[in-house]
């Protein structure tokens, strides 16, 4: 066992003591990720783009899908950052290293992409510029492709325990 898993083990012995059944702490991280990754992430990055190519075309378009992109996509980080950590602590309680999982990996690159993107949005984009604007789309948008490879790294995992 990892140090992590060592440091983590009393926390997830007190949600193992709580009686959740297995298949829930086997598969619930992963169904309930399903929803956020496919359903919020798609939803915040085609707002997101939309806002981006719709701003010349239609004006109205555009702030409604700028809108929608800025009310869901700090809501998709909570729950992202949420179920990293009920993620990792799943890994705990089924007595599995933690390290040495490329889907530990990848949820942990995606929420630093994520992380800088959200200092990127907060600071206005920089003063506004353009550029600020468009490291940030392309930060989600590889952030939102790592996480759909995190989904398939994730259900190899949970196929093999």
């Amino acid at each position: 066992m990892d140090n992590l898993s060592e440091l983590l083990q009393p926390i997830a012995d007190w949600f193992s003591s709580l009686g959740t059944p297995e298949p829930i702490v086997h598969w619930g991280h992963p169904l309930m990720m399903t929803i956020v990754v496919f359903v919020m992430g798609s939803f915040v990055g085609v707002a997101g783009w939309r806002s981006r190519v719709l701003t010349e075309a239609n004006t109205e378009a555009a702030i409604a899908s700028r809108a929608d992109h800025r009310k869901t996509a700090p809501l998709m980080y909570f729950f992202l950052a949420a179920g990293y950590t009920g993620g990792i602590l799943s890994l705990v309680m089924q007595h599995e290293p933690i390290l040495s999982s490329p889907h530990f990996w990848t949820g942990s690159i995606v929420l630093v992409l994520l992380t800088i993107n959200a200092i990127i949005a907060a600071t206005g984009f920089i003063g506004n510029k353009a550029v600020s604007r468009t490291i940030h789309a392309y930060v989600g948008s590889i952030a939102l492709g790592l996480l759909f490879f995190h989904a398939i790294l994730g259900l190899k995992l949970g196929l093999s325990i």
